[in-house]
C-alpha cells in the first residue's frame, strides 16, 4: 500500500520514493529469502526476511562495505561468524561488520525466521525535525521538542 505523494526524489544521488509503502512480515512463507527492499520500495538500505526450518542453513558470505543487522524474529539462530557461532534468540539483534563471513544456521527444533537489515556509508544523523503539532509547517531539532502528553484512557483500543 503506498501514500501520497508518489515520485522519487533525488537525495545524495539516489532516487528516493515519496510518501510511505507498508508491507507485513510472512513467517510461514515457502520462500527462504523474501526481498522485502524492492516490496516496499526502498533504495538506500537492504532489508529482507530469511526462514529456515530445522537443518537448514544459509550461504556464507560477506560484505566488502555494508555491514548487516540481523534481527531474529522467531526462534533461535545460530549466526557463525568467521570461527565463532553464537546462538541469538527471538527479539535479539546482532550487527555483524564488513568484511567478516558469517553464515546463518537453524540447529532446531523450531523454524526461524529472522530479519536481515544492510547498508553502506555513514549514517545521516540529525537531519530529523519535530513538531509540538500537526498544524506546524516548521520543526525543530527533536531534542528540542517535548515529548506529547500520553493519551487519554478514552483513546486506547479495548
Amino acid at each position: 500500500m503506498k501514500g501520497a505523494p508518489p515520485g522519487p526524489r533525488a537525495c545524495d544521488d539516489r532516487a528516493v520514493e515519496q510518501g510511505f509503502t507498508r508491507a507485513s512480515l510472512v513467517p510461514d512463507s515457502p520462500e527462504r529469502f523474501v526481498r522485502l527492499r524492492h516490496e516496499l520500495g526502498i533504495s538506500t538500505f537492504g532489508i529482507n526476511q530469511i526462514a529456515m526450518g530445522p537443518g537448514q542453513r544459509g550461504r556464507i558470505h560477506r560484505h566488502a562495505a555494508q555491514e548487516e543487522l540481523y534481527l531474529v524474529w522467531s526462534g533461535t539462530l545460530t549466526l557463525r561468524i568467521e570461527d565463532e557461532e553464537i546462538d541469538v534468540g527471538a527479539g535479539e539483534l546482532v550487527r555483524v561488520a564488513p568484511g567478516l563471513r558469517r553464515q546463518l544456521i537453524n540447529r532446531g527444533p523450531d523454524r526461524v525466521v529472522v530479519v536481515a537489515l544492510g547498508g553502506a556509508g555513514e549514517h545521516e544523523g540529525r537531519d530529523g525535525e519535530a513538531f509540538a503539532s500537526w498544524d506546524q509547517e516548521r520543526g525543530a531539532p527533536p531534542q528540542e521538542v517535548p515529548a506529547p502528553a500520553d493519551l487519554d484512557p478514552s483513546e486506547l483500543r479495548a
